[in-house]
Formats: C-alpha cells, structure tokens, sequence
C-alpha cells in the first residue's frame, strides 16, 4: 500500500498550491517551512536579572534591608504606603547601579528617570512600582562570559545588554495551605533592585546559566549585591521562544522567579521542549506567564502575559529626574555626594573577565582551568598563595587545585575558600608530585589526610 501523499496544512501555503496541482511536486514538502517534522527549531532566550543592591537601607527609604528579621519589622511609612508620605532616593544605589553599568560596558545616560508601573498584587501597597521605563540609568553593552558547550568544550561567548534600571522590589506573599489563606511580610518591599535586561542572545538552558552565573561573580566583586539565590538577592525571568533559522522569532512565554541556576537551566530546557512539542503537534503558543515547578521539571501557566498599556506608565511626580556628572560636568553642581561616573571608573576593582585575561596572559593556563578556579570563591587567591611557596609551573599548580585537589574537596563537601590545607602545605605536595617522586593517587591521599 502507498504511503500518503505529505500537503501542507495551510492553504495560504505556495507549496500547498504546487503539491495540490500536480502532487509530482509532493517531494517539496520537505521544504516547507510549515513541516512540523522538522527538528531544526532553535530556542531564543531573553532574561530579566533581579539583583538586590547590597544597602543598609532602601531605595527609598531608611529601613533597614537585613536578611533574616521578623516579618514586618522593617517598614517605614513609605514602605507601608501610608498617604502624603515621599520618596528619597538612596545615593548609594545609585551608585551601585553605576558601578554595575560600567561593568557591563554600557552607556550611562547623565539625565534618567523614574516611573510609575502600575499593578495590583497584595504585596506592593501603593498599588505601583517605582521603576525605570522611559529613560533608564544605562542602556547598551555586552558581557563575555564561558559557557561548556555539547561537546564539553570551554568557549567564550558575547551577550548583549539592553538596559539596565533601577526600581523597587516588592513584599513577599506567604501562602498559608492548611489555613487556606495568605500573608504579607514587607520586609522586602522598597529594596533597592537593580534589573539588567538582556537581548535574545541565548539558545538553551546551560547558556543563560553560564551568563547569569558571569553576572553573579561581577556584582559580587563589586560588592553591588551579594548575589544569593537562596536569600531571594537574585531573582531571574526568562523570556523563552522557538522559531526557526531565517524566519521571524516566535511567540514568547515569561517564566518568572527562577531561584536558582540549576532552576534556570532546567525551567528554559523543558520550555524549549515544551514549545516545540506545541508547534510540531500543530498548536499555537501563547503569550503568556509561567512559573517553573522544580518537584515535576515542568513549566505551569500563571496568567496571560500582561500588554503593556496594562500597567499604565506615568512619570513619578515626586522624582526629579537623576543627574549623574563626570570631570567635564562635575562643575555644575555643588553636591559633594553625588555619584560622578568618573570616580567610579577609576575606582574599580578587577572584573571576572579581568582576572580570567590575567592568568591566561601571564601564566598561559588553559580556559578550563581558569574557569573552575575564577568560579571557585577564593579559588585565584588560593592558586597565587601556592604560587609563592611552590618551584613548579603555574599550569601544574592550576591542574593540581582544578583536577585533584578540588576532587577531594568536593567528595568531602569542602569549599576551597575554608581549605584545611594551607598553601605552603600544598606547594609541598605539589612539588613532591612535580619532581616525579610521588603519584598522583598517593598526593590525593596526602591531601586527604590533612582533612
């Protein structure tokens, strides 16, 4: 029996029309961009970083921002929304904002300003957040981060920012199930945010993983934010379509509050999935929001997605637009404390990218070595201490800490910034292992023993 002659489904098609005039032409469907059966979908991501800014108080406010107080200990009128109260804006966060978009290589605007977002949710009382729609703090720029590709490989990649703002963050529901009801603690309401939104630069989970984790070493060595996904420091939405090569993005769904990375790899993986399963069956995706169940691995529908005329943008009438100045403006104005771009340019501490250059440049490790130890917290510092003590290569103490000794560290639940060995121990063992008098077995179980 003949198989069944393949027709595309859409009518509107010019290969439905040929197969349908003359099915000779029934080979073209495999070409037809409408082939459901066709596995070369490709993911596109776009992400939402929700940073914390490492303040004492708010954005906003002089509340406290300490991790860990009793519910509802730290709200001032203005958190609570109370009528006739202001905002004052915290220089400090302007300033860490600052420092962040110079890391990022973006363009700081001189004159920015605040809006109202308006929404309903019973966690924000003023029924509106203040943020930064229209003119942002910086726009532009680009990160470099590295990502272990399908082949296992280290390769360094680009990704693009589109802005970065300043806004509020809100309180935090506590859902209570066996009482059937809700509560809100506002200790978090009025923190400091600073959200750096990305262009559609990623293609799977391990990606947007690798440039969040980038993100995360830098804000962390600007001391900007203290970058705990577990403390809620660090919040991400991904922005997740699939299209094919050479034709128009898709439709894009939100998943919103990812966690942590290991939530964000495995929440755009199973979206990807997900939507190609959709489109290949035939179906349409919708726009809409999403959260990520870590228990199944499944992305749930929330709500449609928000338009934007929803949220009704107006500019924030008790802001006055932010200054920033450099030396040629710095003349302009007479306050001693505001932030000047300048200052902070010259001020800064070395990058992640700067540290990885560093050690490529000057000891000519490998890109997999100076990965693990940039990634690994105090893991460059321990690699120089051992390189004061230690008469062997720069490459043979790096694959010694990245192969063996972070091995044992690992299997033990040791972190290399709490070592029990100290760096002259270990440039001993590694000398020891250099010279060819030990084997590699015998300096782990050396290492081992000093646990």
């Amino acid at each position: 029996m003949a198989a069944p002659m393949k027709i595309c489904r859409f009518r509107s098609c010019a290969i439905y029309s040929r197969i349908k005039s003359k099915p000779k032409h029934s080979h073209l469907y495999k070409h037809c961009r409408h082939n459901s059966t066709q596995e070369n979908w490709k993911g596109v991501i776009g992400l939402e970083i929700h940073a914390q800014i490492n303040t004492k108080s708010k954005l906003f406010s002089a509340s406290s921002t300490a991790f860990g107080a009793p519910t509802n200990t730290q709200v001032s009128i203005f958190d609570a929304a109370l009528p006739g109260t202001l905002p004052v804006l915290n220089g400090e966060c302007v300033r860490a904002g600052v420092k962040t978009a110079i890391a990022l290589n973006s363009k700081i605007n001189k004159v920015s300003k605040f809006d109202r977002k308006h929404y309903f949710y019973a966690d924000l009382p003023q029924g509106y957040q203040i943020t930064q729609q229209r003119q942002p703090l910086a726009v532009g720029g680009e990160v470099e981060y590295i990502l272990i590709d399908q082949n296992n490989r280290y390769v360094t990649k680009t990704a693009r920012i589109t802005q970065l703002q300043l806004e509020q963050d809100s309180g935090r529901s506590l859902h209570d199930e066996e009482g059937r009801q809700s509560l809100i603690d506002l200790n978090r309401a009025g923190i400091g945010l600073m959200e750096i939104v990305t262009e559609p630069d990623f293609e799977n989970g391990i990606d947007c993983s690798s440039f969040v984790r980038e993100v995360q070493l830098m804000m962390r060595q600007l001391q900007v934010c203290l970058g705990s996904f577990r403390e809620g420091a660090l919040r991400v939405d991904a922005n997740i379509s699939v299209h094919k090569p050479s034709e128009p993005l898709g439709v894009r769904s939100e998943v919103k509050n990812l966690g942590s990375l290991k939530d964000l790899r495995n929440a755009v993986d199973y979206e990807i999935k997900r939507q190609k399963s959709v489109l290949k069956n035939g179906g349409t995706v919708i726009n809409e929001t999403r959260t990520f169940d870590s228990e199944s691995g499944k992305t749930i529908p929330m709500r449609d997605k928000e338009r934007l005329q929803d949220y009704r943008f107006m500019p924030e009438p008790n802001l006055p637009p932010l200054y920033l100045y450099d030396n040629s403006t710095a003349a302009q104005t007479r306050d001693q404390n505001s932030t000047k771009i300048d200052e902070e340019i010259q001020n800064m501490p070395p990058l992640p990218r700067d540290v990885r250059n560093k050690l490529i440049n000057d000891y000519n490790l490998s890109l997999r070595n100076v990965y693990v130890l940039v990634n690994e917290d105090k893991g460059v510092t321990f690699f120089n201490e051992v390189m004061k003590y230690s008469n062997s290569p720069p490459n043979f103490i790096a694959n010694f800490i990245v192969n063996d000794l972070l091995g044992v560290f690992n299997a033990n639940d040791i972190k290399i910034r709490n070592s029990p060995i100290s760096p002259d121990i270990l440039a001993e063992i590694v000398d020891i292992k250099e010279s060819g008098y030990s084997t590699v077995a015998y300096c782990s179980q050396v290492s081992f023993h000093y646990l």
